[in-house]
């Protein structure tokens, strides 16, 4: 038997290099396949969004304009009027919810012994202020009176307006003063605030 080599160049194994090539390729192409799509799916997405911001920014100048001839066509007069308006519906309004028993518990709480109150009467605009006719035998039982109401934090800057001596020997006054009004208990709000 013959033991010698013929062949000029020894034989190498070359199917696993070959495979592990082919299977590079076909990852590459996976790859690139893969990028391919996701290129065409944002450029298509791109496009609809540019146009979506163009439709937007359309949309957007249109209504600048309508904004400008709708303030263009206001008439000042009757916006005038309107605001007038509004603001007399407001003062109903608050003359509608102002709480009775919430003032007249304050000033059952702060009148002294030697005074009696009137007349009371509200005055609603941008700050609530209460106007009180009462009658004292003394002057200081008025001053005690205004400290007392100030005291309560419910009544502010309290002054006397006018202070008239009456036949009958006692002291007419007329208070008048700023009042934020206290929060009225579930009771009251049942029956309305008064």
């Amino acid at each position: 038997m013959l033991r010698t080599n013929l062949a000029t160049r020894p034989f190498y194994d070359v199917r696993r290099v070959h495979a592990v090539l082919a299977a590079a390729a076909i990852l590459l192409a996976a790859f690139t396949v893969f990028n391919a799509w996701q290129l065409f799916s944002l450029t298509r997405r791109d496009a609809s969004l540019a146009a979506a911001i163009r439709q937007s920014d359309a949309t957007a100048a249109r209504l600048r304009q309508d904004a400008a001839r709708a303030r263009a066509g206001i008439d000042r007069e009757r916006l005038a009027a309107v605001l007038e308006a509004s603001r007399e519906a407001n003062a109903l309004i608050d003359r509608r919810v102002f709480s009775w028993t919430g003032l007249l518990n304050q000033l059952e709480t702060t009148l002294p012994a030697g005074m009696r109150i009137r007349s009371i009467r509200p005055v609603s605009g941008e700050v609530m202020r209460i106007e009180l006719v009462a009658r004292a035998r003394r002057a200081e039982d008025v001053e005690a009176f205004v400290e007392n109401l100030e005291g309560t934090g419910a009544f502010h800057d309290v002054f006397t307006r006018s202070e008239n001596a009456q036949e009958d020997g006692t002291i007419e006054v007329l208070l008048e003063g700023r009042y934020t009004s206290p929060v009225p208990s579930a009771r009251e709000g049942q029956s309305g605030g008064r």
